[in-house]
């Protein structure tokens, strides 16, 4: 029997994705579970597995088509009486998913492991009527269609009155495009029609002069732009440095590395000594792992560091989960991993969520002092300078040391300048207490 392939949900906040590579050709059989497509989101690069098994007879949507949630991108020929990926046992994969992750109220986290069938299910079923915002939030709008009403000046409270046609009733990018065409039109249909004239040149684009080339944002790109800006507009940030004298840890490092490097297979970076002094911060001092909500502070159990990783068209933050319960070598060893897959476009959906601190590392492009911003929902994002030679005074002599600075951007709402120091004080505390040797290792 036919049956549509719809675009799931593929991420919390996650409305719309772009078709990038189909893996299957009309006419070809597909199994359940195979990948189908490539999808571009504005998180990650997935594959998306075919819900249903049969054969493919028709592509719905291009390669390099942004469409929202729900859109049916393909067409399948299943067997008689098969039952769809979207039944309540068939849905389910046969390996063991991954141990799905505690998540609070009101938010959704879907798995990697967690089949695109299962997901449209959850979209599709009848669901009770949004919630409304409370009194004063404002309404509930995605970044894509807030940023969109933004651009054209339309106000938030007028695109929420909008016939949304998303899921649960949720206003799409196209809804507003749709009422912004037609608001256009609207004023044209009672003007006369002016006199045929010479033809005049399209202007173009606001701002876009002569000469001027305008490179189209990528997914990343625009995700990154977005939540940066929703940062800088709900977040009041304020900052604190500390400079850290990183010799011991340096001189260590140079003469180890290499021998490091043969027993563990992977390089030990100074980003591993970073996350491992953080996480020690964080446990020490609670309320820097937290969120802010309307009705209170939310205090994280898990301690899962995020690690901005530098791409071409963009920054990504993979996710050390549970970095608490691991060693150096096992920090190590997932920072290569991640590192990796980022680069390779691989990271799954996993990888790039949950995260309650993040460290972004723009020493290794040269820079000795930076004031990075919040990510959404965390409280604080701790950024790593270059570490650099320079003449310090100990003990009442000039010597020449190795330096960095730390600075931390944090949630003012959330905690104040005092913790903000103590915090980046007992990094710079453990970092500088390095004495080397396997028991120093071992016990870091």
């Amino acid at each position: 029997m036919p049956v549509d392939v719809k675009l799931p949900q593929l991420g919390e906040s996650t409305y719309e994705g772009t078709i990038g590579k189909w893996l299957k050709k009309p006419g070809e059989k597909v199994e359940r579970f195979e990948p189908l497509v490539e999808i571009i989101t504005d998180k990650v690069n997935v594959e998306m597995p075919a819900p249903y098994g049969g054969t493919l007879t028709e592509i719905l949507v291009d390669e390099g088509a942004t469409i929202s949630v729900g859109t049916p991108i393909a067409r399948m020929e299943t067997a008689d009486g098969a039952q769809p990926a979207e039944g309540p046992e068939q849905g389910r994969r046969t390996e063991a998913p991954a141990q799905r992750r505690e998540t609070e109220p009101g938010t959704q986290d879907v798995p990697a492991s967690k089949t695109v069938a299962a997901v449209e299910k959850e979209r599709t079923a009848p669901a009770a009527a949004p919630a409304q915002p409370a009194k004063g939030d404002g309404p509930r709008l995605s970044p894509v269609v807030r940023k969109l009403a933004e651009e054209h000046g339309l106000p938030l409270d007028e695109v929420a009155t909008l016939h949304g046609t998303g899921a649960g009733g949720r206003v799409t990018k196209e809804d507003v495009l749709k009422y912004l065409e037609g608001r256009k039109e609207a004023p044209a249909a009672v003007r006369p029609a002016p006199a045929p004239g010479p033809a005049v040149p399209a202007a173009p684009a606001a701002g876009v002069r002569p000469g001027d080339e305008v490179v189209k944002l990528t997914p990343l790109r625009r995700s990154v732009a977005q939540r940066m800006a929703q940062s800088k507009r709900d977040i009041p940030h304020a900052y604190g440095v500390v400079e850290v004298d990183m010799t011991a840890l340096v001189r260590w490092r140079d003469a180890h590395k290499d021998a490091w490097r043969a027993r563990e297979g992977v390089n030990v970076t100074y980003t591993a000594f970073f996350v491992r002094a953080v996480v020690e911060a964080l446990k020490a001092y609670p309320i820097v792992n937290s969120t802010w909500a309307d009705d209170g502070i939310i205090l994280r159990k898990a301690v899962s560091v995020g690690i901005g990783i530098a791409l071409d068209d963009g920054l990504i933050v993979a996710v050390i989960h549970d970095a608490d319960q691991k060693s150096l070598v096992g920090i190590a060893t997932d920072l290569d991993r991640l590192g990796r897959m980022a680069r390779d476009g691989k990271l799954t959906l996993d990888e790039v969520q949950g995260g309650t601190f993040t460290i972004t590392n723009p020493g290794v492009f040269g820079s000795i002092w930076s004031m990075p911003i919040i990510v959404p929902g965390q409280a604080a994002i701790l950024a790593t300078d270059a570490i650099v030679k320079r003449p310090v005074v100990r003990d009442d002599a000039i010597a020449i040391r190795d330096v960095m600075h730390l600075g931390l951007s944090f949630d003012h709402r959330i905690f104040d300048g005092a913790v903000a120091d103590q915090f980046l004080n007992r990094i710079k505390a453990r970092l500088e207490g390095f004495a080397g040797g396997d028991a120093a290792l071992t016990d870091f």
